[in-house]
Parts: C-alpha cells; structure tokens; sequence
C-alpha cells in the first residue's frame, strides 16, 4: 500500500539546537496517531515542517510519495492543518475568513456556499459567523480552526492540540469527529492529552529532545516501560531519556 506520509531522517536545527532530530517513520490512510512528548520534545516543530510552515534543515518529506520540497503546492493540497493556537485574521468575521479559505482552496460559487455550510456545521460554529475573530473564546478559536483545516476535505490531517480551550461535551465532540474522519484519512494529533492518545490513536509516537522514543501501539508503549498506564510509562520513557 502507498503511505499517505514518509518522514526520512527528518530534521530542525535552531542555532546549534535540534528541535526535531532525525526523525524518520511512515503512516498509511486509516491511521490515528498521537504524537506524544513533553514541552520542547519537538511535537509542533514536527507537525510545522509536515505542514510546510517550516523548512527542515535536513531530512524528506513525502506525501503520496511525492517530495514535497520539489513539489509544495501539490504537497500541500492533501494536507489540512490546525496549528497550535490557530493563528488567524482577528479583525476578520468568521465568515469571512472561511470564505476566504475556501476560496484559497479552489472553492467558488454554490460549491463553496454547500461546503462552508457543512464545515461551519461539524464544527458547531453556524452561532458565531457574524462574530469577529478577536472576539472568540479560546474554545471558538479552535473550533474555527478545525472548520478551515477540513474545508478541502484533505486525506491528510494534523491537528495540534486539537481540543486545547474546549469545555468537556465539546471535547467529546471532537474526539468523535476525529475518530469517524480517521476511518479513511490519516490524521495526525500533537496533545500533551494522555487520554486523548490513549482512547483516540491506533498508533503513538513518543517524541523526547526531538527524536522517536517509540513508536507503535499503546501496547508496545506499555510493554516498553514495563508497566499497566499510560502516565507512568510516559513518565518513565522521558526521564529516562532525560537522564
């Protein structure tokens, strides 16, 4: 089968630091992988080079089996991205940056009207449209974030704490969004959420000072550490690394 993503010896150096720290593994439609670690394990800068917001220093990129850094534009149409605090355009309705970003994305006419009403829809944002972004809660922020990353409907997602600001049955919502879309996409989730990787992903990769710890299912996880949680085999992987 084609991987939807391969990572080969990816990494980002800042100053004489790695962030991300050859890094290398493949995912395949289907999969939802959490990508765990502690703060500066690497999770965001990560999720950044995937998405094109960052140059790697060294290291590939492939989507579909394409390089991405020969071909970006192609690269970047199969990916949707929430990036860690969802930067947006604050003095812009939500509606009108959905437009916007629809547009962006090939969107014209009644198909972008139908797309952005089923968007605004599976995010349960129809209430604040009218509402300018700087205005929004923490948890609409986020919501609206969503709603833009999935407007291509792109078999690619990487969502970056993906339920930060959300109240508890908005979580839920969420989580089980991620789950039916992770039927046929590959989706990608940076949380600092054990929880969250523990019901959500099929698949989790342990990230500590920007390289894999591990990688495979919790099991493995669980069997690495030698012990029955998630917490305490996060706690003893890490510092053990740290060490």
């Amino acid at each position: 089968m084609t991987s939807s993503l391969r990572i080969e010896n990816l990494s980002k150096k800042f100053n004489q630091n790695y962030a991300v720290d050859n890094v290398s593994f493949k995912t395949s439609p289907g999969e939802i992988i959490a990508v765990l670690g502690p703060n500066g394990a690497g999770k965001s800068t990560l999720m950044n080079m995937i998405s094109g917001f960052l140059s790697p220093s060294s290291g590939k990129i492939f989507v579909f089996e394409e390089d991405i850094s020969k071909n970006p534009i192609k690269g970047k149409e199969q990916i949707g991205f929430l990036p860690e605090g969802a930067p947006l355009y604050p003095d812009l309705s939500v509606a009108n940056f959905l437009n916007y970003m629809a547009e962006l994305r090939g969107f014209r006419g009644k198909d972008k009207e139908t797309r952005l009403e089923e968007v605004c829809k599976i995010a349960k944002i129809e209430n604040v449209l009218a509402q300018k972004i700087e205005t929004l809660s923490k948890g609409y922020l986020r919501r609206v974030g969503f709603a833009q990353s999935i407007i291509s409907n792109p078999p690619i997602l990487l969502l970056d704490e993906p339920t930060d600001g959300l109240d508890p049955n908005q979580k839920e919502h969420m989580r089980r969004l991620i789950k039916t879309m992770g039927r046929d996409k590959t989706i990608l989730i940076s949380t600092h959420l054990l929880e969250e990787a523990e019901h959500l992903a099929s698949r989790i990769i342990l990230l500590n000072k920007g390289k894999i710890i591990i990688d495979g299912t919790l099991k493995d996880l669980l069997f690495k550490a030698d012990c029955s949680d998630l917490a305490d085999a996060f706690k003893i992987l890490t510092q053990g690394e740290n060490q």
